[in-house]
């Protein structure tokens, strides 16, 4: 069987798509407390939980030495803020105290990006991702947010998560299908996951970060989101201006998008852009492995084939790849960027043979942490004519990113309930300006997302352009780096306009 537009996405298409691990995990229900875990009262403006930390966990082939130093935590939380005296569920917490205590300047919150990325493995094993500036003079706290990894995950029946239709629909009768589906899935998922399924909106994780400050004993955090996370600090910076002492937006998330088609051009438009780069470089470089070739041919071609289920997944040659899939590999691949790989990658897949096995079919729960984006986002589309109209446009404006990776966040909640934390432009008042910091060429999270939050925050914000590439640029430079850790150490606040150069990633 192959996979074509429209039907399910293989398991490996899956577990690029939304980070799934398709193995068998046990449900946490929302009022129970991981193992290990000291319960605590509810948590009240007045009486915040205590924290018991511990030794964060080594994994099997982890480096015990890599992990050591950081200490892990739970936290009982409300599943539903607006009902505090209802279900709890425990909220995982990791933490690296200062290195250098008597230069401490106080606690350093990083808000991890997905959504679905698990803050306490920031913590665990990614620290190489904060100067030694910063691991010297501050608490390094993240977490892993509500309905993601170790807080009560939202977890569904693999074998139904594994058939979830390709965005790329082609029809009414699957437009109707995968409306059919996302119900469908979405009670299973509430099923398998208790009451937190329904309340894993960013509002809520707000008042999740108040709480950890909390019990952390801190009148004030200095805040750092990365991506998905910077909705995350311009929502708490919106709830709690008083509670902030500095705060750094990089890779800039813009809830402002109202419409669907803006939100869909502008994600086309910023992966495009990308690709562009892409295929710049290479047609500049030598040691490009696709050097002096048609590249934009040679991807319209792997699209067709893989249109017709010829073309094999590159990470698992064995299965189908799809339009979609392909496309999300490449995008993923220009978030480093990492130009040198996807150019081998597209010359290997234009030799490859079609593929021959079937996809595995899973058995047990696996996670979904995309579920999130349907609480935050209302990006309705009403007919199946009104979504061929939008893919009819995206392909007539961005003739490379016909299919943008982002398609998915849209035709996933198609049928659901209006999202509690819909779109809209963010307001914030701050003692000190908010640090914004993107990359020119931004596949995810462009560069006019960037602008736009900027201007909605006016004088309470500023925006640092890095001329280069890729999604996530506090550490693409020097110059970038000693911006950021001066604004977060000193508050120093670069003056407007301030850029850094370009340093070519393949350096």
């Amino acid at each position: 069987m192959t996979t074509r537009p429209g039907r399910p996405l293989t398991t490996t298409a899956l577990g690029v798509v939304a980070g799934v691990a398709l193995a068998g995990l046990a449900a946490v229900p929302a009022s129970a407390v991981p193992a290990g875990a000291v319960p605590a009262a509810r948590p009240t403006a007045k009486t915040p939980a205590a924290l018991q930390w511990t030794d964060c966990e080594v994994k099997p082939k982890e480096d015990p030495a890599l992990v050591a130093g950081s200490k892990c935590a739970t936290l009982q939380l409300p599943v539903d803020w607006n009902r505090p005296d209802g279900p709890t569920f425990g909220l995982a917490i990791a933490r690296r105290t200062a290195q250098d205590p008597a230069a401490r300047v106080g606690t350093l919150f990083f808000g991890p990006g997905g959504p679905g990325d698990s803050g306490v493995d920031r913590i665990r094993t990614g620290m190489d991702r904060f100067s030694d500036t910063i691991q010297d003079r501050f608490d390094i706290v993240s977490f892993d947010p509500r309905g993601i990894a170790r807080s009560n995950p939202i977890v569904c029946s693999a074998p139904l998560l594994v058939k979830q239709p390709s965005p790329l629909i082609t029809s009414r009768a699957q437009f109707a299908e995968t409306i059919r589906y996302n119900r469908e899935l979405a009670k299973d998922c509430r099923a398998h996951t208790g009451p937190l399924y329904d309340h894993v909106d960013t509002l809520q994780t707000v008042r999740d970060v108040d709480a950890i400050r909390a019990a952390l004993g801190e009148s004030k955090l200095t805040f750092h989101g990365s991506s998905y996370g910077t909705l995350l600090g311009q929502q708490y910076a919106e709830r709690y201006p008083h509670r902030l002492r500095a705060l750094v937006l990089e890779s800039v998330f813009d809830h402002g998008d109202t419409t669907t088609g803006d939100w869909l051009d502008k994600q086309a438009a910023t992966v495009q852009d990308s690709f562009t780069e892409f295929v710049k470089w290479c047609n500049e470089t030598t040691t490009c492995s696709l050097h002096g070739r048609d590249i934009q041919a040679l991807w319209a071609d792997l699209v067709a084939r893989a249109g017709r289920g010829e073309l094999p997944d590159p990470r698992q040659p064995k299965l189908t790849a799809t339009p979609f899939t392909l496309t999300f590999g490449a995008f993923r691949m220009l978030y480093g960027p990492r130009w040198p790989d996807l150019a081998d990658m597209l010359k290997q897949l234009e030799v490859s043979e079609p593929p021959t096995a079937e996809p595995p079919v899973p058995t047990g729960l696996a996670q979904n942490p995309l579920v999130p984006f349907c609480r935050d986002f209302s990006l309705p589309v009403r007919t199946y004519d009104e979504y061929a109209a939008h893919l009819r446009r995206i392909a007539r404006n961005t003739p490379d990113v016909k299919i943008p990776p982002t398609l998915i966040a849209v035709t996933n909640c198609l049928g659901l309930p209006k999202a509690p934390n819909p779109q809209q432009d963010v307001r914030v008042h701050l003692k000190t300006p908010a640090l914004l910091l993107n990359s020119l060429h931004d596949p995810a999270t462009g560069y006019s997302s960037a602008q736009s939050v900027a201007r909605q925050l006016g004088r309470h914000g500023v925006l640092v352009t890095y001329e280069g590439w890729g999604h996530g640029s506090y550490d693409a430079s020097p110059c970038t780096l000693q911006t950021v850790d001066d604004y977060l150490v000193a508050l120093k606040v670069p003056a407007r306009g301030t850029t850094c150069a370009a340093v070519p990633p393949t350096d």
